[in-house]
């Protein structure tokens, strides 16, 4: 008797769905996955009003889904499953051996800046904030800055919120809910506003994303966890992200990724180092310290500004002398500009502010210089100078986008909302005269479509809050 194969029908439409989400969101669905993807795909169509994944599917094939559309898929394809303290041991070797040794080597600029790449609900980052409290490390007199991002909107709204429930303290005593946490009327858990204020939230996608970033705060990065998201990635966008997160970390800095994730071969660029029972990654080099003399060999130019000698020939006409005059005082004002920016991206914070205090001096109707002094002075915790250069910067160029979107953030770390709305609002009509895909002047590559969606973002989580 013959046997009668069956073929198996697969739709065609799965792997052109999985192909634009791994192009565009980063969320890899091979085709042994296929099935997350068509129940993610329809719980998507079912909160949207599509008769079920298959009308969704082909909408989403049609139609050049915006960013915003498939952020609200993200939330779909995205589990949120995480809690407090875990994997232990790469918080112990953080608190035990990386701050204590950065604590060390920083000098004089007594800052840290922390990145939960992919916060999730929030666990991560307030374990971050907690775990440094509870560390008793010497740091009453520094400036702490904790970051958290995620693609997932409503991730991010739930962190905010700060409220979980009994399953995100699994492993950990009571006594620990009862330090940190009030209980809520309907038997939830609080995180008390000390702790819950010292992140700060904002959406952010690692594939398509821009960074290191000046414009958006994520640059100079001492530490970035960035745990249980990479795989979810094509291994080509592995390699991408990791490329960014190794430019966004200073020299000496330290990226944790989970343990399943560890790989040498992907993570090359990286020195392994394995600390408190911790598989941890640094980035070597010249090791940072502000009282230290000179330039460090990666970030010494190759001229200085000081240093740039005029024109040997004379010149033959007014007209020609005045030429030569403002090519080098442009050559002058770009070679500041480099230097602050590659002071700044490594959290030299001094050397950075010196050179766009030399930059203002030598083009005081450049408003980029005022932006620059501004976004290193709030880094440095001198948010009223921050404003005045912000300020000064819009009175030389009303329509600075990215100077508004500055002052909105001043006025949201100052907690207040009705001001930050008010300057977001001002970017938000300012960018409607940019295309989406146009880049934004002295933003590093962050669009105009990327902004309004941050800024929108930004703005929900006011309301929200």
């Amino acid at each position: 008797m013959r046997r009668v194969q069956t073929e198996v029908v697969t739709d065609p439409r799965w792997p052109e769905v999985s192909q634009l989400i791994a192009r565009r969101i980063g969320l890899h669905f091979p085709p042994e996955r296929h099935a997350d993807l068509e129940r993610g795909l329809g719980s998507a169509a079912a909160e949207l009003g599509f008769a079920d994944a298959d009308a969704y599917a082909a909408w989403l094939l049609s139609a050049s889904p915006t960013r915003k559309d498939l952020h609200l898929l993200a939330s779909h394809l995205t589990v949120g499953e995480t809690y407090f303290f875990r994997e232990r041991k790469a918080f112990d070797a953080l608190t035990q051996h990386i701050v204590p040794e950065l604590i060390r080597r920083r000098g004089s600029e007594r800052h840290l800046r922390l990145w939960s790449a992919a916060c999730c609900t929030g666990e991560e980052p307030y374990t971050l904030a907690i775990a440094l409290q509870e560390s008793m490390l010497s740091l009453e007199d520094w400036r702490i800055t904790l970051f958290a991002t995620d693609i997932n909107d409503r991730f991010l709204q739930k962190a905010r919120a700060a409220v979980y429930g009994e399953w995100s303290f699994r492993g950990l005593s009571s006594a620990f809910r009862e330090r940190y946490f009030t209980r809520t009327k309907d038997g939830r858990f609080a995180l008390l506003p000390q702790i819950r204020d010292r992140v700060s939230f904002a959406p952010l996608n690692l594939v398509e994303d821009s960074f290191p970033s000046l414009a958006t705060g994520m640059h100079a990065m001492d530490v970035i966890f960035c745990r249980n998201v990479l795989m979810y990635f094509t291994p080509a966008q592995v390699g991408e992200v990791l490329a960014k997160l190794h430019r966004t970390l200073v020299d000496g800095g330290w990226l944790i990724v989970s343990q399943s994730e560890g790989s040498q071969q992907l993570l090359s660029s990286f020195r392994q180092a394995t600390i408190a029972g911790a598989i941890l990654y640094e980035k070597t080099g010249a090791a940072l310290s502000a009282s230290a003399p000179g330039w460090p060999a990666s970030t010494r130019p190759a001229q200085s500004v000081v240093d740039t000698p005029m024109p040997a020939s004379l010149p033959i006409t007014a007209s020609a002398a005045i030429q030569q005059v403002t090519t080098t005082h442009l050559q002058a004002t770009q070679m500041l500009a480099a230097q602050a920016r590659e002071f700044a991206n490594q959290g030299r914070l001094e050397q950075a502010l010196n050179c766009c205090d030399r930059w203002v001096a030598t083009d005081a109707l450049d408003p980029a210089g005022r932006y620059l002094r501004a976004v290193i002075l709030q880094e440095m915790g001198d948010p009223v100078r921050a404003c005045q250069s912000l300020q000064q910067a819009l009175y030389l160029q009303p329509d600075f986008v990215l100077a508004h979107f500055g002052l909105g953030n001043l006025a949201r770390g100052r907690g207040s909302a009705a001001e930050s709305t008010r300057h977001f609002a001002n970017a938000l009509a300012l960018l409607r005269s940019y295309l989406p895909e146009d880049p934004l002047p002295q933003s590093d590559g962050l669009t105009a479509g990327r902004l309004e969606e941050i800024l929108t973002s930004l703005m929900a989580l006011e309301l929200a809050g």
